[in-house]
């Protein structure tokens, strides 16, 4: 029952992103469609980004994958995301794509964010996208498929590392500097009782 009605939520959400994005297509002002679609956040390329990994739900998880219909891994389902609604060419890894767009502070998150965490030790090892009302789209190793999960959620709350925002019209090429604007959170190896979220090393 509690899964089913998962489900529907999730559906729901799809439905109010897809309308903002039909709205703004169709003429509407963006923040009318935003206040009657999304809470009042997002914008037409972040509504479009969190649809695009809403309708990933369910693909398994593939160490290194990049193609929906063989399995994605955590930066290959953002990657994906960004290359079908921007036309953006992002980094390979998570880590390097924190260094991509602006800086946004967890209380600002808009739809469509790319938000970051620490699963392994190390900063920005892990990404997924969100998708509003606190929850985003992940594809973790354990229990193996793309999901949905709370940002606020125990485990990922601890190890929350940022969050960036993408640009339609942002460079694809990644800078040498190191990110900034994102909270930084000690590194903390994960114990041999805490689920392996994140994706195997060289594989996020």
């Amino acid at each position: 029952m509690t899964i089913r009605i998962t489900c529907l939520r999730l559906r729901r959400r799809a439905l109010r992103l897809m309308c903002v994005a039909a709205a703004c297509f169709a003429g509407v002002g963006a923040a009318s469609a935003q206040d009657a679609g999304a809470g009042g956040q997002g914008t037409l390329p972040g509504a479009q980004i969190a649809v695009e990994a809403l309708m990933l739900l369910g693909v398994p998880y593939r160490y290194g994958g990049q193609d929906p219909a063989r399995g994605l891994d955590c930066s290959g389902l953002v990657r994906h995301v960004a290359q079908s609604v921007l036309g953006l060419d992002l980094p390979r890894t998570a880590e390097a794509m924190a260094r991509i767009g602006e800086a946004v502070k967890r209380d600002a998150l808009q739809v469509g964010d790319l938000v970051f965490f620490n699963t392994r030790g190390r900063r920005y090892s892990h990404v997924g996208i969100y998708v509003g009302d606190g929850q985003f789209v992940h594809a973790p190793t354990q229990r193996g498929k793309v999901r949905v999960e709370a940002v606020g959620a125990s485990y990922w709350e601890r190890r929350f590392n940022g969050a960036r925002r993408l640009l339609p019209t942002a460079p694809t090429a990644t800078i040498d500097a190191p990110a900034t604007g994102l909270t930084d959170l000690v590194p903390e190896p994960p114990s041999p009782s805490t689920p392996a979220y994140g994706d195997p090393a060289g594989g996020a």
